[in-house]
């Protein structure tokens, strides 16, 4: 008896088929992402550089850089939009200050953003960086409980104007 393979059958055919290559690939990934994980150092990055922090070796203290606020996007009056990256040394060895600023990232940012967004007009052409460092920086250090931070970098500040 011949089989007669219809339309339909052929489309079933070929989804089994495609799903059987997926579930495959997925597979072979999995196996190859956890050799690789058992195998790589425990203190490098999986993927690229995703710490938050540097190590930066001061007189044999262990001081790092706190760069886990990102790059926020901060609307300003006039319509532009403010991209700026805010950095600051921490005592690594301080177990629970470190932990207390990790827990606060997102107040970070919500300050420096409440910070720029309430800028009048005629301040977004010249930023007065330094003022913006200490206001900030008075701003931050009223919300930490365990530590205080000596001083702020702004690694990057661009303004985009919307004009």
């Amino acid at each position: 008896m011949e089989k007669v393979e219809t339309a339909k059958t052929r489309s079933l055919r070929t989804v089994y088929i495609v799903l059987l290559v997926v579930v495959v690939a997925l597979g072979v990934f999995l196996v190859i992402g956890t050799i690789i994980g058992i195998a790589r150092p425990l203190d490098t990055p999986l993927l690229g550089n995703t710490a938050q922090t540097q190590t930066v070796s001061v007189q044999g203290d262990d001081i790092r850089v706190f760069s886990g606020i990102g790059r926020p996007r901060i609307p300003l009056v006039n319509s532009s939009v403010l991209i700026l990256s805010i950095a600051f040394p921490y005592q690594a060895s301080d177990i629970a200050f470190t932990e207390e600023l990790a827990g606060k990232i997102s107040e970070f940012k919500n300050i420096a953003i409440d910070y720029f967004a309430s800028l009048p007009e005629d301040q977004i052409i010249q930023i007065n960086e330094d003022a913006a460092k200490t206001e900030i920086l008075n701003r931050y250090n009223n919300i930490l409980r365990l530590g205080k931070i000596p001083v702020l970098y702004f690694n990057d500040m661009m303004i985009i104007d919307a004009n």
